[in-house]
């Protein structure tokens, strides 16, 4: 039987944090993970580059069915936090579109970092390592792993969500919160590519690799970002943001020219007399692929000056107001993150503990708690990692 104090199922971004911070109190940590290497998801992310917090990050821009939960952790450890560890290691960083902070060399740094706060911390990491029984006896839980038992004082559940299952993500975690009693908010894809109907497929494919700069909607949720067309469907960072708020069956609606009046554009090229083909004025708004795609011949043969008022219209709600409903999402293949997880009415927003046993704790993706795409996941991992290594 090995004993400790502390054990964190789950070596990626949360549960490092934890490690280091429940090491630091001169608690006795091992991380168990049955992955063979420590923050795969790390080394993945950003294109290699990790794009490992925002600076401007606010409780809105997370999901959650408790939407107030997130705020406490977010306060108590803040970007600006894990920004001064980043700089007490000289690692390297810039900033891009929206706040986003990306590392200037390798998402390796950022995990080198974290090993080396472990290593101080005098934290153990048992890898290769799947667990097969988990209980709670006298105050203590009990651990089967392969021929090993462990005890310990406290279990932290670091263990991720569905997102990307060939990084070897699993469903263990919310299996392990309800053998424990605690509720689980039904979970979904985010931040995932769009699938397409068999029709639009067929003619939007043609579009495969254009991007273009949008605005997207569903309900009363609106991103602005680039809209990239795919041989599946459709991608790139707008979408990714949107798929977070989509339910199937919803339309989305897609303003292809958001910085350009086009009713007013086509109308003061008539009242001029341009003899201009609809098309050549609309090229130096979009690309000419886009606009085969989307607009019928007949238009955009048309002369400026022979359009009416009616079929003017008809190519503004064609480009700025674009209805399609998506087919689904491509899942957890791709998804980035997982939305839905352990209900956060169940845990203590101060510790990350469960409310019916103080000893097991919940954090990063596993939880309720889902980040827009920018930098914000990566922030809710430290941020909850740090506060339930506070008390863990």
């Amino acid at each position: 039987m090995i004993n400790t104090d502390v054990i964190i199922l789950g070596a990626g971004a949360s549960g490092l944090m934890c490690a280091i911070e429940a090491g630091k109190r001169g608690r006795r940590v091992i991380i168990i993970d049955h992955a063979n290497k420590a923050g795969k998801k790390i080394l993945m992310s950003g294109g290699g580059k990790c794009n490992f917090t925002n600076k401007y990050l606010e409780p809105q821009h997370y999901l959650s069915n408790n939407p107030h939960f997130c705020k406490s952790a977010l306060q108590r450890f803040t970007q600006w936090d894990f920004l001064a560890l980043i700089e007490d290691y000289q690692i390297s960083y810039h900033e891009r579109a929206h706040g986003q902070l990306f590392c200037t060399n390798s998402a390796k740094d950022i995990l080198a970092m974290l090993v080396s706060e472990c290593e101080k911390a005098k934290v153990l990491m048992h890898l290769n390592s799947s667990i097969q029984a988990i209980d709670f006896i006298a105050d203590r839980f009990v651990l089967t792993v392969g021929e090993r038992q462990y005890s310990s004082q406290s279990v932290v559940v670091a263990t991720g969500g569905l997102s990307i299952p060939k990084m070897g993500a699993t469903p263990y975690g919310y299996k392990l919160a309800e053998h424990f009693g605690l509720p689980i908010v039904p979970t979904r894809a985010g931040l995932v590519p769009f699938t397409l109907q068999s029709e639009d497929k067929e003619r939007l494919s043609l579009l495969s690799g254009i991007a273009v700069d949008t605005i997207v909607s569903v309900g009363k949720c609106t991103f602005r970002e680039n809209l990239l067309f795919t041989h599946r469907g459709l991608s790139g960072p707008v979408i990714l943001q949107i798929s977070s708020y989509w339910t199937p069956g919803q339309a989305i609606t897609i303003n292809f020219c958001p910085d350009t009046n086009l009713t007013e554009l086509l109308k003061n090229n008539r009242q001029q007399k341009n003899k201009q083909l609809v098309k050549t004025v609309l090229e130096t708004c979009l690309p000419k692929r886009l606009l085969t795609q989307l607009l019928p011949e007949a238009v955009l043969s048309s002369a400026i000056v022979d359009c009416s008022d009616k079929s003017i219209q008809q190519i503004t709600i064609l480009l700025q107001q674009f209805q399609l409903k998506p087919n689904g999402t491509e899942g957890y293949r791709t998804a980035e993150v997982t939305l839905g997880g352990v209900d956060c009415n169940a845990l203590s927003s101060k510790t990350m503990a469960a409310q019916c046993l103080p000893s097991l704790y919940f954090i990063g993706e596993v939880v309720d708690v889902t980040g827009w795409l920018g930098g914000y996941n990566f922030q809710w991992a430290w941020s909850s990692g740090w506060c339930a290594g506070q008390y863990a």
